[in-house]
């Protein structure tokens, strides 16, 4: 290849060599089934090409995200970065960010979201990390009653018209989060916690009070989100002996509560851990596009404040 690299936005051309991009970089999973789903997803992906190769891709997707006061921030959300091994280390990826953080300040993006293993390609762009923490431990043993009056069911995430409202009451101001569209709903969320991952539902009278959702990885399991109605706390207490029961006869020997420090999850967090202890996940980074440094300050210290792995990008 002897041509000079263009630095552009995607093009109908460009998607066979850009899904040759993605498949080349990330081995084992398919980055461009949600990306596929993005109506506007062409001007919204940046490209390095050579001689009508794509060498290198960047995708934003617009996010409304709930800020330090619980009022929304329109997001740029970064995602299926990506360079082809023989391009490494040519600067590819920062000039695609640069593209990238301009067309978010033209759409009116206040700051960028990214979640990644490989925080160094990203700290020249301007992004800077945060934590977020979680708990961590051995499941409960013997497993705590039952509470009395509720159930605790699996149930098909095709019943989201039933949980999302407790989702959006759950999150009405949690610093982080994101607002979830119907869209998100029937796409995004279905995505990220595809079986084998399970959602749980509490009932009581045949109403949904809460609900979570398990992902399992050998002898762990993940608590990846959970949700109540005000008032009914009592139902994560519910939702958590019940999945601290599954867990000590299906043999898992560690549970992981990726859930935010909340007064109700605080509270109903013994039906679930023995000896629990605090894990802290360094994945995500921010970059101000629009908004002052000191507002991502107050939003990521926020208390509560939570990015759910549904909501990933």
């Amino acid at each position: 290849m002897t041509g000079s690299v263009t630095y552009r936005s995607a093009t109908p051309a460009d998607v066979p060599s850009l899904l040759a991009t993605w498949a080349e970089s990330f081995a084992g999973a398919d980055v461009g089934l949600l990306w596929a789903r993005d109506p506007g997803r062409l001007p919204r992906t940046f490209v390095a090409v050579r001689d009508a190769e794509v060498l290198a891709a960047v995708y934003y997707l617009p996010r409304r995200v709930r800020d330090a006061a619980g009022h929304v921030d329109l997001v740029g959300g970064v995602a299926n970065v990506a360079t082809r091994p023989s391009a490494r280390g040519q600067g590819h990826v920062r000039r695609l960010l640069d593209l990238a953080g301009a067309a978010m300040a033209a759409d009116g993006c206040a700051w960028s979201l990214l979640f990644t293993g490989t925080p160094e390609v990203y700290r020249s762009s301007g992004f800077r990390s945060f934590t977020l923490d979680y708990r961590s431990g051995r499941p409960v043993r013997p497993a705590a009653p039952l509470v009395p009056g509720w159930s605790v069911r699996p149930a098909p995430l095709a019943d989201w018209p039933e949980i999302a409202p407790v989702h959006r009451a759950f999150n009405a101001r949690r610093p982080l989060s994101t607002v979830r569209t119907a869209d998100d709903w029937g796409r995004r969320v279905p995505f990220w916690y595809a079986p084998p991952a399970e959602l749980l539902v509490a009932r009581q009278h045949g109403q949904v009070g809460g609900y979570l959702v398990t992902q399992r990885s050998d002898d762990r399991l993940r608590v990846a989100e959970a949700a109540v109605w005000p008032g009914q706390e009592d139902a994560l207490a519910a939702l958590f002996a019940a999945v601290a029961a599954r867990a000590g006869s299906a043999g898992v020997t560690c549970i992981e509560a990726r859930l935010p420090a909340d007064p109700a999850i605080e509270l109903a967090l013994p039906c679930l851990l023995t000896d629990p202890v605090t894990e802290t996940d360094t994945t995500g980074m921010v970059r101000p596009v629009h908004a002052t440094p000191e507002h991502l300050t107050a939003l990521l210290t926020a208390p509560g404040a939570f990015h759910w792995p549904g909501d990933y990008l």
